[in-house]
């Protein structure tokens, strides 16, 4: 049996934010990718609860996976009606397969083991050639319908921070995104890129201890205390003009700029650190997959092909670059800087006066005993 104290929301990046050690997720989630499930193994919650298929099988998703690995319970598509019936801060049950909310039987779902998350991924990878094909489909009418929109020069606002001539670096929460960022550290410290976070990539900076220049994004994950700490805000607006996210930010009584553009928010950020001079573009847990998308809900990723394209060389993935290098401390190292300062340390130590006159006293000594 697990108990434990509820925290309900239907967006689970918004849920993450009120989530406590020990409380049960309930979440309403279909296709529980990487992210969502690295934040609620970061968040160290006892169970999750979810409303949805965590598994479609539409294509192979690892986020149950790495949910189980971590030994946290995950009760799968226990349905909307039975989700619906608990309240932020009930306290639950579980016991097998069964829900108890403040004692009430609620309902039940499927406790998704690593051998039913096996043989529903084998399912998905069988579906994925249908998926891959929409997928293509999509990508290129949407490609042909944007296409003069990324191809002629884009006017962005001018940036509060000089970006010509200058790296820029780019943090969306995406895949390993965590990772990476640790890994470039020396980087950041070393060069001091223009940091740009994408939504809640902002949150992911200062995090690290870095406050972020500039956050784009439509406004929906990243923190009202990141939106307070940097220097402008880029809301990201449909090509229509509306741009929900400017709401909230107005209600902080900020200051900011809005860009009608299709595509993704990290689309704008690397296009605009393009537009404005940047001499090279690093970034990191950036989109770039059709596993990245379909978990994004996105059908096709046009306007990420276009402005991948356009940018060419100047841009840097940083994606994957922690499992690529991983610096660890050996025990040569540790050695041979040992020995290194200990050298000159002996030589000086050994040359002193003192000791010059301590070994002539035993060479005396020796020949006084041999006789010689």
């Amino acid at each position: 049996m697990i108990k434990g104290t509820a925290k309900v929301d239907k967006r689970t990046k918004n849920l993450c934010k009120r989530l406590e050690p020990g409380d049960i997720a309930v979440i309403y989630h279909q296709d529980v990718d990487e992210v969502a499930a690295e934040t609620l193994v970061k968040d160290r919650v006892k169970a999750v609860i979810n409303a949805d298929e965590s598994i479609s099988c539409r294509y192979p998703n690892e986020g149950p996976k790495i949910l189980v690995e971590n030994g946290i319970l995950l009760i799968d598509d226990v349905g909307e009606d039975t989700a619906d019936k608990i309240q932020e801060g009930d306290t639950l049950n579980i016991e097998g397969e069964e829900i108890y909310s403040n004692d009430a039987y609620i309902g039940k779902g499927t406790i998704l083991d690593e051998q039913k998350i096996d043989e529903l991924m084998a399912r998905s990878y069988k579906s994925l050639d249908k998926e891959l094909d929409k997928f293509i489909e999509n990508t290129l009418e949407y490609a042909k319908r944007e296409k003069d929109f990324f191809i002629k020069k884009v006017d962005f606002p001018k940036s509060v921070v000089d970006i010509k001539g200058k790296q820029v670096l780019v943090v969306v929460r995406g895949k390993n995104f965590r990772e990476d960022l640790n890994t470039i550290h020396d980087y950041i410290d070393e060069v001091k890129p223009v940091l740009i976070g994408v939504d809640g990539g902002g949150d992911a900076l200062l995090e690290n201890g870095y406050t972020p220049d500039i956050i784009v994004g439509d406004m929906d994950s990243v923190t009202d205390k990141c939106l307070k700490s940097c220097k402008q805000i880029i809301v990201h607006a449909y090509t229509d003009g509306r741009a929900p996210g400017l709401k909230r930010v107005n209600d902080l009584d900020l200051k900011s700029d809005v860009v009608p553009m299709p595509g993704t928010s990290e689309d704008i950020a690397l296009l605009m650190s393009y537009e404005l001079g940047a001499d090279l573009i690093v970034a990191v847990g950036t989109h770039t997959n059709m596993i990245d998308f379909l978990e994004k809900g996105r059908k096709g990723m046009a306007s990420t092909f276009l402005v991948r394209l356009k940018i060419g060389s100047k841009l840097m993935d940083a994606k994957g670059v922690s499992k690529l290098y991983r610096s660890g401390v050996k025990l040569s190292y540790i050695l041979g800087i040992t020995i290194s300062a200990l050298l000159p340390i002996s030589v000086v130590f050994f040359m002193s006066p003192p000791m010059q006159q301590f070994f002539s006293i035993i060479r005396l000594r020796i020949k006084l005993t041999l006789g010689i």
